[in-house]
């Protein structure tokens, strides 16, 4: 029986249950782990660019659609590392794609035809989070759907940690900004939470209702039963 190949969720998965094995060390098997994971979403996301650049394009150059291509691409691979170049007849959009080893040039096509194609939304999902010490206060955060909720949990608390070293963070700081998860949601950019499947939903939190029955008023699972006699 031939072997299917290990999609990348499953190899993720596969690599946070062994590093622990590997090594005692459980601060170097999460930083193995997020920076593998990082470079795993980078190539998919290269793949995905390339595949567009083969068989989509742009439906025009409208400051509109160029503007959302580039939001696009920033979100995946930062807003600083996007740099767009306009061809003079209209025809093509030239990207150069600026990663930590090399920079990636491509051609995009300029076909009026896909303006009739409706746009693929992105597929996030609701991520909602809460602090250990105060499990009732909830930020409604968004993660792409093929990401796991261990996965995306662990990108944001690195992410934190890297937001509070950075020149924002740090002004933040000593202009009397708490270094706490409440100013770094609402100041960390929206390109840092991008690049790990992630999106700000909403800056304020908001408090978790815990709904309570009414009194004399049966519950559900009590009418479920009544009306099966």
């Amino acid at each position: 029986m031939k072997t299917k190949p290990l999609n990348d969720a499953q190899f993720l998965a596969l690599l946070q249950k062994i590093l622990p094995k590997a090594t005692q060390d459980p601060l170097l098997a999460a930083t193995i782990y997020d920076e593998v994971a990082r470079e795993v979403r980078l190539v998919k996301n290269l793949q995905s660019f390339e595949k567009f650049c083969e068989k989509g394009g742009l439906p025009n150059l409208e400051p509109e659609t160029v503007a959302e291509f580039q939001r696009e691409l920033g979100d995946q691979f930062g807003a600083d590392k996007i740099e767009l170049t306009q061809d003079e007849k209209g025809t093509s959009i030239s990207v150069a794609i600026e990663l930590p080893d090399k920079v990636v040039n491509s051609v995009v096509k300029v076909d009026p035809a896909l303006a009739e194609e409706e746009p693929v939304p992105s597929p996030f999902v609701p991520f909602p989070v809460v602090l250990p010490e105060d499990p009732e206060l909830v930020w409604v955060l968004g993660r792409r759907e093929d990401f796991s909720a261990e996965e995306s949990a662990r990108s944001l608390a690195k992410i934190e940690e890297e937001f509070w070293e950075t020149k924002k963070g740090l002004e933040l700081q000593q202009g009397g900004t708490d270094k706490c998860f409440a100013e770094f949601i609402i100041h960390v950019p929206a390109a840092a939470l991008g690049e790990s499947g992630l999106k700000r939903h909403y800056k304020e939190p908001e408090t978790l209702h815990t709904l309570r029955l009414i009194k004399g008023h049966p519950s559900s699972a009590q009418q479920a039963r009544e009306q099966s006699y």
